[in-house]
């Protein structure tokens, strides 16, 4: 089956058609270091972790860039409070992002700075400026027209002239009009400086995108990413300046994430209402954190509550628990089930609709405790929905290794436990229930929670 994507562009979910067949190119707008991350801005991370590990499921190399914008205002104005380079900053807060990306199991990009790529910088904006979709104004800056791009305003579906109306030039302000935007900053004291045609400066947000984004994957590509907020202007502007230089089109499909919200509000630095990953991995997994994200669709908003996160915690336990039990009763490999290995297609082909695809898997939960339950399970039908449920989940990232093991440690504990509980039967069928009662306590004591099934005993961790 084919993979349905809602494009931001065209308002529609469409087939998936990648340019080169073979391999899926993606561009995501990335991190401004001037600040610990928090879970609004790795929420992108971890869904576009998803959405690569699903285009490989489906047989595609995935090929993805995304960039650091390491100098900005934010970034000087943080290196003016701390009374060090901007560079110092950038560097310090880019590399507590990877260390949290590396903790939480994302796979590998290509990172991409600004400031290493200024050269191609400057020759986006001489192109734009050359073509006259640009222009130079006396003190240096220069300004994208956005009158000479006629389509300005297709991804956002805004007016261009309901928004000039709206907008104002200042006094002192050379714009042609209110509109158009910077590519290039002219140097200002006390601030870092590239060289350029029009002298020293610095380029502006929007064009850092679009010239990195087409140095790493060509002048088209397929996918180009990024959180909801950023379709105005940011996104915007990165069409008509990479469109207007180019004379075709930059991204095939435009995607967005939903914002992080905490009290009604979006999460954010400016409000102070954040949590870092540090925050949040204090207490709960990176496993738990992983299938709290992926609960609600990935267009959507989602909510940040430690109680939000407790009830995917135990939703968790649901999975571990019953594979553990299933581990127990029916050893060796099974064969995923296909009726139910289809519906989970059939719901990340959709969007990647991640909440219909764990209503999927705990369906499988279900059938295999109720399986667990029966007179007399059936171990074949147990193996199998233990290796579906272990082979849909791996889709996730999700890790269930070390969960297992703490649901199952080494043999010998596993021997000793396993004996302990034929003791407790042997006491049982002699009506000695108080020794039986000792003997579970005792384990429970110890961690480990005794399951009474109808023929048999399970156990797990507490």
């Amino acid at each position: 089956m084919s993979i349905l994507l809602y494009n931001t562009l065209t308002k529609t979910k469409e087939v998936f058609q990648p340019r080169d067949h073979q391999c899926v190119s993606i561009y995501a707008c990335g991190l401004t270091p001037q600040g610990p991350a928090h879970l609004g801005h790795m929420r992108g991370a971890l869904v576009f972790d998803m959405i690569r590990r699903w285009f490989v499921y489906r047989g595609y190399n995935v090929r993805m860039v995304q960039n650091f914008t390491d100098i900005d205002d934010k970034i000087i104005r943080k290196a003016a409070e701390e009374g060090v380079d901007p560079k110092e900053v950038a560097a310090k807060y880019s590399a507590g992002y990877l260390a949290d990306w590396e903790r939480l199991g994302i796979m590998p990009v290509e990172f991409i700075k600004v400031t290493e790529n200024m050269k191609s910088i400057v020759d986006l904006v001489s192109r734009l400026v050359d073509t006259g979709h640009a222009y130079v104004i006396p003190n240096g800056d220069v300004y994208f027209s956005v009158a000479s791009f006629p389509e300005y305003g297709k991804l956002s579906r805004r007016d261009p002239a309901e928004m000039e109306a709206g907008a104002r030039i200042e006094v002192d302000d050379a714009k042609h009009s209110p509109m158009d935007f910077a590519l290039w900053k002219a140097n200002r004291p006390g601030e870092p400086s590239w060289p350029s045609p029009w002298g020293p400066g610095r380029p502006g947000w929007h064009i850092e995108c679009s010239a990195l984004s087409m140095k790493a994957l060509g002048e088209g590509f397929d996918i180009h990413a990024g959180g909801i907020d950023l379709i105005f202007p940011h996104h915007e502007n990165e069409i008509a300046q990479s469109e207007a230089a180019t004379g075709s089109k930059f991204a095939n499909y435009w995607m967005h994430w939903g914002s992080v919200n905490t009290g009604g509000e979006k999460m954010s630095k400016s409000l102070g209402n954040y949590f870092t990953i540090d925050d949040i991995l204090e207490k709960f997994s990176t496993a738990i954190l992983r299938m709290y994200l992926l609960t609600t669709h990935y267009r959507s908003p989602i909510d940040y509550a430690p109680e939000r996160l407790e009830e995917t915690g135990r939703s968790y336990a649901r999975i571990v628990n019953a594979l553990s039990a299933a581990g127990q009763l029916a050893h060796g490999a099974g064969l995923p089930d296909e009726e139910i290995v289809a519906r989970f297609e059939a719901a990340m082909d959709d969007d990647f609709n991640t909440a219909q695809a764990l209503g999927v898997v705990f369906d499988a939960v279900t059938a295999l405790n109720r399986e667990l339950s029966a007179t007399a399970p059936d171990h074949t039908v147990v193996r199998n929905l233990a290796e579906t449920i272990k082979s849909l989940v791996a889709n996730f990232g999700i890790e269930l290794t070390d969960a297992a093991a703490e649901s199952a440690p080494d043999a010998l504990v596993d021997d000793l436990i396993t004996a302990a509980i034929s003791w407790r039967e042997a006491a049982r069928k002699i009506k000695q229930y108080a020794l039986s009662d000792m003997i579970r306590d005792d384990l429970k004591q110890l961690g480990i929670i005794l399951e009474d099934r109808a023929q048999s005993t399970t156990w797990r961790r507490a």
